[in-house]
């Protein structure tokens, strides 16, 4: 009778993970993590009112037609908000791309210049996405007063910088081969493109752009709480007049509009891939 084979990783995966718990527990006592208060009989009555309140669910016709209404704006922010993140990103994308840098296929070219302009755009890239499009939304509503295009813009910068550094990594992380023969050959940087670099990357492209519109459909709900319009701003409105059957009418059509975005989203990526 043979022995059971013995896994030689187990002891090490054992004691990365006791090591991840040991790192975990610190940080959720500073972060006053306490999921036993959701079992306090004050905690458990509060949460019981405040569901109980969600029903029954809103229907007027009125109603209904503002809400229709948030909807459409809703998705009329986010796929602007996209469009003009791709305003961003595109060209963003290609300029930090090495494949496409001619000064690197010759001798006595100034490789330098291209190395600092890929910098420079990783640079402006990470600031672009390093703040939250809240953050954003927050700093145009103060601008353009309440509705969605604050949000828009919030978006279009976000979203530009995070699909801006994917595309460049994903450009990056293709077969440049044929690109840098196009270059060679004296072909110029728009034909190596579209010939040398979007026929093995252009799926995955297509596929992250449209999760990214996925996202920003979920994204338009939040900045709508700080005025940005759309579903999240009718919510809050409901919120603070504690109409709960509004609050329940409100969640149910973001929970449809999220189903719909994501069978969208799937649909467009396998007629993609």
């Amino acid at each position: 009778m043979s022995a059971v084979p013995r896994d030689p990783a187990a002891l090490p995966r054992l004691g990365w993970t006791l090591a991840a718990l040991v790192l975990l527990w610190p940080l959720l006592r500073l972060a006053d993590f306490e999921p036993v208060r959701l079992l306090d009989e004050g905690n458990l009555r509060a949460m019981g009112h405040f569901i109980r309140g969600f029903l029954p669910m809103e229907t007027s016709h009125d109603f209904m037609a503002l809400l229709g209404k948030a909807m459409v704006e809703t998705l009329a922010m986010a796929t602007a908000g996209i469009a003009l993140s791709l305003l961003l990103a595109v060209p963003l994308g290609l300029a930090m791309t090495r494949g496409l840098s001619v000064s690197r296929i010759g001798p006595g070219r100034r490789a330098w210049i291209g190395t600092l302009v890929r910098a420079l755009v990783r640079a402006l890239l990470a600031v672009l996405r390093g703040v939250p499009e809240l953050v954003w939304a927050l700093l145009f509503v103060r601008v353009f007063g309440l509705g969605a295009s604050a949000g828009v813009l919030a978006l279009g910068i976000t979203y530009g910088g995070m699909l801006g550094k994917v595309y460049g990594e994903i450009l990056e992380s293709t077969d440049g081969r044929t690109a840098r023969g196009l270059l060679e050959a004296g072909s110029g940087r728009v034909a190596a493109l579209f010939y040398g670099l979007l026929p093995h990357a252009g799926g995955e492209l297509v596929s992250y752009t449209v999760y990214r519109w996925e996202c920003a459909v979920r994204a338009s709900v939040v900045m709508g709480f700080v005025g940005a319009g759309g579903l999240g701003q009718l919510m809050d409105q409901s919120m603070k007049m504690l109409n709960g059957g509004e609050a329940a009418s409100i969640l149910l059509t973001f929970l449809l509009l999220v189903l719909a975005a994501d069978g969208l989203s799937e649909f467009l990526r396998r007629r993609l891939a």
